[in-house]
């Protein structure tokens, strides 16, 4: 055998394999039984595991490949092997008679590994893929120790242990040159090195004229270098130029630092020892090959192999599963040289170009959002499929997309509450520029993006974590950095609690946030699970001081890279928190669940005022600001139509659960939800009824995607309901600014809203039986009905009018626009040209599109004057309209090519 078939042999164990398995015999052979030990405190996945664990198991044949002979089904553990719990994380699996029998192998292949997935009972937690090698009968050599990768400092003692598979005369060489021999089944020498270099071990089985070998590989490292990294370089991947990156990482406490990869055959040298420079590490790398990806990881301290922290590219073992219609010419994972996650380098990239610099971020008050996970939201499942559906969200009228985690998490199948880095984009939804051009585009059409970001917690294989873990009690180690030891929150807690009163932590969370809103160019970020930055004990439920202080720093810092940016908080915490939060500076957003309120009207319960939702309404609250994302549901809740539907009430033949009644109900709720005054969020397909249970297929687990729904015409009049509310909202301030008057604690439910001279009146009987009503108009005169057209002249405030059961009627004492099934779009079209401008009738903006540069754009009075003049010289131009009075006014946009004038209306 060669040396470098040789090389190939020591490196088909990961990192750390010895520690998480071992095997008696030592060395596994095809014919006999053998013993595993799983230690799955060493496990990054697992950690310290205390519960059932099955395996998923099958083995690997010579010239045939991995996981052939897989014992039992995936999912079924009633015939998956079980191991045997033996205490502290350890667990045993017993292969028996032998191996071959076990895996039902036939005579005619040869097993060269065992394969296993340890899995938890419900499939919530599992290892890596493990591989254990397997020898016949024969003779055979492995070196069991020293037992991994290895870097050890000059003159330090370590153990060197060989084991043959039968007693023959066993023979240790350092680089070829032979230092001891025995005769018998295991070679054990006590050995230093003085010298500093990279050196080959290598044990030899001889036994006739049979000679077997196996080696393992040992830097013998220099004293680590000490100086100073170059100005202007930050933790993570710095491209120097199209030949070079300089590597940094922040590494307090710790010794050594080698980086191993693609561009040095994943060994240890010390020529790629990081240099310190106080509590970083640094390191150049040259001559890498312009646009070539380059997978590479940090030996730390000679035992710990993480990526980067920062790369914005992650290799992983489970890429296998990503499929190239996703992510095209994915770099293969280094399997058997890395271990677990890997970060990826690639110098010369072409910068993706940005087509879209010019957009309005909407007011507060006026946010439509729509909150969407991109797994659930196609077919596909991908940015690039989202984008496809852009047209789908702009005839909804929505003008904000929250878009559920989409940095790196674990797995590829997943919400995304799972993260372990912050600065990848996650592969399973495809590339980085695929991710860009969808916010590119999202900007282009007139939507803001919002990204759900996890902050409060990551999970084990975080870089961050790993890099300094307490293994016996798998949890973060003290002197973490980033972490707190464990969650001061005694009542919720995820992962791993970041401790947001660190330097590091903030240092941290700050290039993060920065990063997503220069690199992707997002408008904002709702943050989840707020209550839990902090470190204050307690379950969160009283006021903190040290929380609302870390809330407050952590916006300022994203409001001076982008003044206007959305920032919303999971927070759920007492109201004088939520009060004081969405007050400060530019005004953070809380999120305000109703889900439960409105879910009992509209399957008709009003006992003890169940259906009273007045607590989504930001003015209710006392908030000074429009600072409450009130939302029916979200990702987290039980949707509403499939609660009517399997739980609604009924009396005599009006039954909610029947699907046409369950509709219109939400029709009905949708009406006053979105008439009360601040932003909004809609859950995807809210809008179309979705009945599907948040529990099929397990609460995260995959959701059908039922497209089919818009072509339903009892669906489709609901979606009508939402477009045609959230044009209302879009084009007249008083849906969304107005002083709300409330009665929404009966039955019979009333919004009025009144903004200057304009009122509306919004009526709905939530009641299972016809009922007759006060209105109670604002005013007496002539009302007009919004989704009939008709008008009321009142002449008596105190008139009744008969409401049926589940009807609704929206009133303004001024003519609204039209409402249609299905609604065309507001823009107007100028002329033949594709020049648009909307919305029209406008109230405090105008938003003007065209194909060529806009050169020129004039605001005329009636009368013809030019009251503003203005020279965008861009293709997309928001025209404020403050100080403009109400009436009729006339656009004129001259282009490159033409000129165009058409009539306004300014509400």
């Amino acid at each position: 055998m060669t040396r470098i078939g040789i090389l190939i042999i020591a490196f088909l164990f990961p990192l750390g394999l010895f520690a998480q398995l071992s095997t008696n015999p030592v060395l596994p052979i095809d014919s006999k039984a053998v013993t595993i030990t799983f230690d799955s405190s060493k496990d990054s996945r697992l950690g310290l595991f205390s519960g059932e664990l099955y395996a998923h198991t099958g083995v690997s044949i010579a010239g045939i490949g991995d996981w052939k002979h897989v014992i039992g089904n995936w999912n079924d553990n009633a015939i998956q092997p079980k191991l045997t719990n033996k205490g502290n994380g350890i667990y045993e699996l017993v292969i028996n008679p032998d191996i071959n029998t076990y895996y039902s192998v036939p005579p005619s292949e040869l097993v060269t590994k065992m394969d296993f997935v340890f899995r938890s009972a419900d499939g919530s937690k599992q290892t890596n893929d493990l591989f254990i090698n397997v020898s016949t009968e024969d003779l055979h050599v492995n070196i069991t120790s020293p037992s991994r990768i290895n870097v050890f400092d000059k003159n330090q003692s370590f153990q060197f242990t060989a084991s043959s598979t039968a007693s023959a005369d066993l023979k240790l060489f350092l680089n070829n040159q032979q230092i001891s021999s025995v005769t018998g089944t295991e070679l054990t020498q006590t050995m230093t090195i003085p010298d500093a270099g990279n050196y080959w071990l290598k044990a030899t089985v001889t036994q006739n004229t049979t000679i077997k070998r196996d080696s393992v590989y040992v830097c013998i490292r220099e004293t680590t270098p000490i100086e100073a990294k170059p100005s202007g370089l930050q933790a993570g991947i710095n491209y120097t130029s199209d030949q070079s990156a300089t590597l940094v990482i922040y590494a307090p406490f710790k010794n050594n630092i080698f980086v191993t990869g693609d561009f040095n055959d994943w060994l240890p040298d010390n020529g790629y020892q990081m240099k310190k420079d106080g509590d970083y590490y640094w390191l150049t790398i040259n001559n890498l090959i312009p646009q070539k990806e380059y997978v590479f990881q940090y030996l730390i301290d000679g035992s710990l192999k993480v990526a980067d922290p920062y790369t914005d590219k992650v290799s992983d073992p489970d890429d296998k599963y990503i499929s190239t219609s996703t992510y095209p010419n994915l770099i293969s994972y280094p399997e058997g040289k890395a271990t677990d996650r890997a970060s990826v380098l690639q110098t010369a990239q072409t910068p993706y170009s940005w087509r879209n610099s010019s957009y309005a971020i909407p007011q507060t008050s006026k946010l439509s959002i729509y909150e969407l996970l991109l797994r659930d939201f196609t077919t596909e499942g991908t940015y690039n499929a989202v984008q496809a559906k852009l047209d789908y969200l702009k005839q909804l009228g929505i003008n904000t997309i929250e878009l559920m985690p989409f940095s790196e998490f674990e797995g590829n199948d997943s919400w995304g509450y799972n993260p372990n880095f912050y600065f990848a984009p996650d592969k399973a939804y495809g590339t980085k520029n695929d991710l860009k051009a969808l916010i590119d585009e999202c900007h282009k059409q007139g939507f803001i993006v919002i990204q759900d970001m996890v902050l409060n917690h990551s999970y084990n294989s975080s870089p961050l974590a790993k890099m300094y873990w307490n293994s016996t009690l798998s949890r973060p180690a003290a002197n973490n950095p980033w972490y707190n030891e464990t969650s001061p929150n005694t009542a919720y807690s995820w992962g791993n609690d970041f401790n947001h009163e660190s330097q590091a932590t903030k240092d941290f969370v700050d290039r993060v946030t920065r990063y997503w809103m220069t690199e992707y160019k997002v408008d904002g970020f709702r943050f989840d699970f707020t209550k839990g930055f902090t470190n204050t004990p307690g379950d969160g439920s009283g006021y903190d001081a040290a929380r609302i202080a870390i809330l407050k720093r952590m916006a300022d810092k994203i409001w001076e890279v982008n003044p206007k940016a959305i920032v919303i908080l999971e927070h759920f915490a007492i109201n004088s928190e939520e009060q004081e939060l969405t007050s400060y500076g530019n005004g953070m957003l809380v999120w305000g669940n109703a889900n439960s309120t409105f879910a009992e009207a509209a399957m008709g319960y009003n006992e003890s005022n169940k259906s009273d939702f007045n607590w989504a309404s930001y003015q209710k609250r006392g908030f000074t600001k429009p600072g409450l994302v009130a939302y029916m549901e979200s990702h987290d809740e039980e949707r509403q139509m499939f609660k009517t539907e399997t739980y609604g009430n009924s009396f005599g033949t009006y039954n909610t659960k029947d699907l046409n009644t369950a509709l219109t109900r939400s029709q009905l709720s949708t009406t006053f939800f979105m008439s009360l005054a601040g932003p909004k969020m809609i859950w995807q397909f809210g809008e179309l009824g979705y009945d599907i249970s948040i529990d099929q297929n397990g609460r995260v687990g995959k959701k059908p995607i039922l497209w089919s729904y818009f072509d339903d015409p009892e669906r489709k009049k609901l979606f009508d309901v939402y477009a045609a509310m959230l044009r209302l909202r879009s084009q007249f301030d008083v849906f969304t600014s107005g002083t709300e008057t409330l009665s929404v604690n009966g039955n019979f439910k009333k919004i009025q809203l009144k903004l200057n001279d304009h009122n509306i009146n919004l009526l709905g009987n939530f009641g299972l039986a016809d009922q007759t009503v006060i209105p109670g108009f604002q005013h007496t005169g002539l009302w007009y009905e919004f989704f009939t057209g008709a008008e009321l002249n009142i002449s008596d405030v105190s008139t009744t009018i008969l409401l049926k059961a589940g009807e609704y009627r929206l009133y303004s004492d001024k003519k609204l626009p039209e409402f249609k099934g299905p609604l065309t779009d507001s823009s107007v079209k100028l002329s033949n040209s594709d020049i648009r401008i909307f919305p029209n009738p406008a109230t405090d903006r105008l938003q003007i599109e065209a194909p060529d540069a806009i050169q020129e754009i004039e605001l005329i009075s009636a009368d013809g004057k030019i009251l503003r003049k203005l020279q965008p010289n861009a293709t997309r131009f928001t025209f404020e309209l403050n100080g403009i009075n109400r009436g009729l006014f006339f656009v004129r946009i001259k282009t490159t090519r033409q000129i165009f004038t058409e009539k306004m209306i300014k509400n």
